[in-house]
């Protein structure tokens, strides 16, 4: 196995989750949603280092659940506007950038190691990778006021890690800063400068806590 570096995105405010706070320090089971995602990393020993990138008014909190959870290998930055900004400062953090690196969101609290390990094997071969599963619902696309279905058969959703060499993604980013572009992601940020990205199979476990439900589905999962 390689080792690898792991940028972790939890700077956002979570405004469909309706919480009235950081959605990263609500509860699933025992321990909160940014615990869990932490802990995937932390108790993987092919992960060199964790960088957290947050709201500068949730650092003592977020420093508070590290110490109180003993995680280890964290270095804790401060995000940008956008998502994508973010994800830039940390870059900047990285303190090895001969690792591949992966960019995580910190709301995904159900990643694989399998799977992290598969992306990173990607990433040595490709130098640019994502995690994505099979679309399994009949996709339909309004346009020029028709109505159309999609082949199911060639659509992904996109998940996260999503993994890179490290002057790839950072070069990406910087001539995004340059241009004035906004991707969606990183995988999408790759590909609009001309970069080719594979995808490696995940896990449907893999969900995003992105709203009310999707945060008793999580509860429910550890749960059962």
């Amino acid at each position: 196995m390689t080792n690898y570096t792991v940028v972790i995105v939890a700077a956002g405010q979570g405004k469909r989750m309706n919480a009235g706070r950081n959605k990263q320090f609500l509860m699933i089971g025992e321990r909160p949603l940014i615990v869990h995602t932490l802990q995937a990393f932390t108790k993987d020993k092919e992960c060199r280092e964790i960088i957290l990138v947050t709201n500068e008014s949730d650092e003592e909190d977020m420093r508070g659940l590290m110490n109180r959870y003993k995680l280890p290998k964290i270095k804790l930055v401060h995000g940008g506007k956008e998502r994508q900004d973010s994800v830039y400062q940390g870059l900047l953090a990285v303190s090895d950038p001969h690792l591949p690196v992966l960019i995580h969101d910190g709301a995904r609290p159900f990643v694989k190691k399998e799977n992290v390990h598969e992306l990173v094997k990607r990433i040595q071969e490709d130098q640019a990778a994502l995690l994505a599963v099979p679309v399994t619902d009949t996709v339909k696309q309004m346009k020029d006021g028709k109505l159309q279905t999609l082949n199911r058969d060639q659509l992904w959703a996109a998940q996260t890690p999503q993994g890179f060499s490290y002057d790839l993604i950072k070069r990406a980013h910087e001539k995004a800063q340059k241009d004035g572009f906004y991707a969606t992601d990183d995988a999408a940020l790759a590909e609009s400068f001309g970069y080719d990205v594979s995808i490696v199979h995940g896990s449907y476990d893999n969900i995003k806590i992105t709203t009310p439900e999707d945060l008793q589905k999580a509860t429910a999962y550890v749960n059962k």
